[in-house]
Formats: C-alpha cells, sequence, structure tokens
C-alpha cells in the first residue's frame, strides 16, 4: 500500500473499496445464475421467472462494468441454450 503520497492513499483506499463490492456483485450473478441453471434441469413451474432475473442481474453486472458486455452475452445465450435444450 502506499505510504507518503496523499492520492495513491486515497487511490488504493478506493481500491479496496470497489474490489469489495465487485465480488459482492459477481456473488449474487454466479448465485442467480446456478439457481436458474438448475431450474431448468429439474424442470421447475418457475424457470421462466428465474431466467428473467438471471438475465436482468447480467444485464446489470455487464452495465456497471463489473463483467464485460461480450461475456454477458455468453452467459445469457448459454442460458437460453440450456432453456431451449430442456424444452424439446
Amino acid at each position: 500500500m502506499a505510504k507518503r503520497i496523499k492520492s495513491a492513499i486515497k487511490q488504493a483506499r478506493k481500491a479496496k473499496k470497489n474490489k469489495a463490492r465487485n465480488l459482492e456483485a459477481m456473488k449474487g450473478l454466479k448465485k442467480i445464475v446456478k439457481q436458474a441453471e438448475r431450474a431448468i434441469k429439474s424442470k421447475s413451474q418457475d424457470v421462466i421467472d428465474l431466467i428473467r432475473k438471471a438475465i436482468s442481474v447480467i444485464d446489470k453486472t455487464a452495465q456497471r462494468k463489473i463483467i464485460h458486455k461480450n461475456k454477458a452475452a455468453r452467459a445469457k445465450s448459454k442460458l437460453m441454450a440450456k432453456l431451449n435444450k430442456s424444452k424439446s
């Protein structure tokens, strides 16, 4: 960590705070995606609601630049492919 320069000290503080916030967002993202995948696998009744919620969370994390927009698109595509595969 920076020792003397005030701006470097502040930057280190900000980085630590941002990292904690980003990790929480990623945990939430992974949790909701796993719930959606489990619902697809078990052919649950509320699968559509969980998919919608997962897509919403994926979009929000991409919008806040926690994940890259292409990664968000891939994740949504994977979910929809799993859903379509389970329907057939």
